[in-house]
C-alpha cells in the first residue's frame, strides 16, 4: 500500500523545498521549531500530502495523541510527515515545506518516498535544518555549518563546512535520497549550548530560518521572532547571573570552547530548566 495519501497537487512554479524532523537532528526543536513559525506567519495550515506512519514507526515511542471532550474522542493525531504548498506569485519559484518526526523503522525507503513526493512536485532543491548540541554559548552568535551533496557549491553559499564521522539522523539519509532522485541538497546545522538542552531556543530557530530565507529566496525574519529571541537572551542572562558556578561554566565556554564535565552537568543543567520553567 503507498504511504503517500494526497489531497490535491497544487500548481509549483520551479519549487525549493525546505525540511525538518524532530528528534535526534533536532536540539532545542530549532529546526521544527523554525519552520513551524513559518507556516503559522504564512497562515499555512492544510498539507497537500502526509506520508502515514503505519510502516515507519513504532507507536511505544512515537505515541498517537487523542483530544477528548464531554466523554468523546473528537481527534487523533499520528505521527506524520507533512508537505505544505507555499505559493509566491511575485516570486519567480514558489516554496515546498516538510515537517515530521524521525521515523524509527525503514529509513531507506521512507526517505525515498520523501524524495519521490519532491520530485513528483517538480521541486528544483532541498535544503534540510539541524541542530545539535554544542560548545557555544546563548550570549554569541549562532554558529552554522553545512553539507551538501554537491560539494563545489558550498563556498558560494557562505556556510563553513563541517568534518564530522559518527552515527547519524533522518536529514543525513534524505540528503543521499534526494542525491539519488537527482535533486541537489542542502542541510544547515545550528549549534546550541549544552545548558539550554532542554528548552527551546529562538536564536537558533531564527539563525536557521534567516540563512535558509538567504538561500532558497525568502524572508525568514520576523518581528516575532526577534522579540522571542531577546526575552529568552534576558532570562537566561538572568538565571546566569544568579548562578555562579553556571557563569563560571559559561565564561569557561566562551573563552576556551570547553566542554560541560559530566560530573557537573545534571546540576547546571536542572538549575537552568527549573529557572526558565518559573518565569
Amino acid at each position: 500500500m503507498d504511504p503517500v495519501r494526497r489531497f490535491g497537487k497544487p500548481s509549483l512554479r520551479r519549487p525549493r523545498a525546505v525540511l525538518a524532523f524532530e528528534g535526534w537532528n533536532d536540539a532545542c526543536d530549532a529546526a521544527s521549531g523554525a519552520l513551524r513559525h513559518l507556516l503559522e506567519r504564512r497562515g499555512i495550515q492544510r498539507p497537500f500530502a502526509i506520508i502515514e506512519s503505519e510502516e515507519f514507526f513504532d507507536f511505544q515511542e512515537h505515541r498517537p495523541s487523542v483530544t477528548i471532550q464531554d466523554g468523546a474522542v473528537r481527534a487523533m493525531t499520528w505521527p506524520e510527515t507533512r508537505f505544505y504548498a507555499i505559493e509566491r506569485p511575485d516570486q519567480d519559484h514558489d516554496l515546498v515545506i516538510v515537517v515530521g518526526d524521525e521515523p524509527t523503522f525503514r529509513w531507506k525507503t521512507f526517505a525515498r518516498t520523501v524524495a519521490a513526493v519532491l520530485a513528483d512536485s517538480g521541486v528544483e532543491s532541498v535544503t534540510m535544518l539541524g541542530a545539535y548540541i554544542g560548545s557555544v554559548t546563548h550570549s554569541g552568535p549562532v554558529p552554522l555549518s553545512g553539507v551538501v551533496t554537491d560539494p563545489p557549491s558550498l563556498e558560494s553559499l557562505a556556510l563553513p563546512p563541517t568534518d564530522y564521522e559518527g552515527p547519524t539522523g533522518i536529514v543525513a539519509v534524505l540528503g543521499e535520497a534526494c542525491k539519488e532522485a537527482g535533486i541537489p541538497a542542502t542541510s544547515i546545522w545550528a549549534a546550541t549550548p549544552h545548558y539550554l538542552a532542554a528548552n527551546p531556543n529562538p536564536m537558533a530557530m531564527r539563525a536557521l530560518l534567516a540563512k535558509a530565507g538567504e538561500i532558497v529566496g525568502f524572508d525568514g525574519d520576523s518581528q516575532e521572532l526577534r522579540e522571542m529571541e531577546t526575552e529568552f537572551i534576558l532570562q537566561v542572562d538572568e538565571a546566569v547571573a544568579d548562578s555562579d558556578d553556571l557563569a563560571e561554566y559559561v565564561r569557561e565556554v566562551a573563552e576556551e570552547g570547553r566542554q560541560m564535565d559530566p560530573e557537573r552537568t545534571g546540576d547546571l543543567v536542572d538549575e537552568i530548566e527549573n529557572f526558565l520553567k518559573d518565569v
